[in-house]
């Protein structure tokens, strides 16, 4: 016991000590980070990213073509297989007038029509996945390049992203700096695409 209670005094008076440092040394200057900031230097900003998605031009014209692309498909598709049911309803009205090596061959032509029409649903619906995840991959980078610039003009040394589904629960107004990102993005945008059509056109006239 007396072991015991000595161990729990050492402990105390550890305690104490740890507690009187602490007092007496909280004037003290607060060491700097390995980069020389200290943390109540740190400047940090947020963007809301549904706010971003729905008024970048990049994204919202580069959405529009990606549902126009889809519908088209989705036409292709139901006008394809309309045909094979066309098909499938003419082998069953003139089903009693075949021979059965007539009715084998029609049918042997019906589940291939039929094979083909999945594989090219498949082949589509690939297509329009792979097409998403470019300009996903694109969109990132654009957002990301400018926000490195942006932070670097503004001094800045942290962006953090808010959505509902993000870890940014709160941040005041003072720190979303989502409709300047915007008006910028939209800037390097607009340059882009002039860019873009100026070289067009430059390189059909030779």
């Amino acid at each position: 016991m007396k072991n015991l209670s000595l161990a729990l005094n050492v402990v105390l008076l550890i305690a104490v000590g740890v507690l009187y440092f602490l007092h007496f040394s909280s004037g003290k200057e607060t060491p700097a980070s390995a980069d020389g900031i200290k943390p109540g230097e740190l400047k940090v900003a947020y963007i809301n990213s549904d706010t971003i998605l729905k008024y970048y031009d990049f994204f919202k014209i580069n959405t529009a073509k990606f549902e126009t692309k889809g519908k088209k498909f989705d036409q292709d598709l139901q006008n394809r297989a309309q045909s094979l049911q066309n098909d499938i309803t003419a082998y069953q009205r003139n089903y009693s007038g075949m021979t059965i090596g007539q009715a084998k061959a029609i049918e042997e032509d019906l589940a291939k029509k039929r094979q083909n029409l999945e594989l090219y649903q498949r082949s589509l619906e690939q297509e329009l996945m792979d097409e998403q995840a470019k300009m996903n991959e694109e969109l990132y980078k654009k957002v990301t390049d400018y926000l490195k610039g942006y932070a670097q003009e503004k001094q800045l040394e942290i962006v953090l992203k808010y959505n509902p589904n993000s870890d940014l629960l709160y941040g005041g107004a003072s720190v979303d700096i989502t409709q300047d990102v915007i008006k910028g993005l939209n800037e390097v945008y607009k340059q882009e695409t002039t860019q873009s059509k100026a070289d067009s056109t430059a390189s059909k006239k030779k």
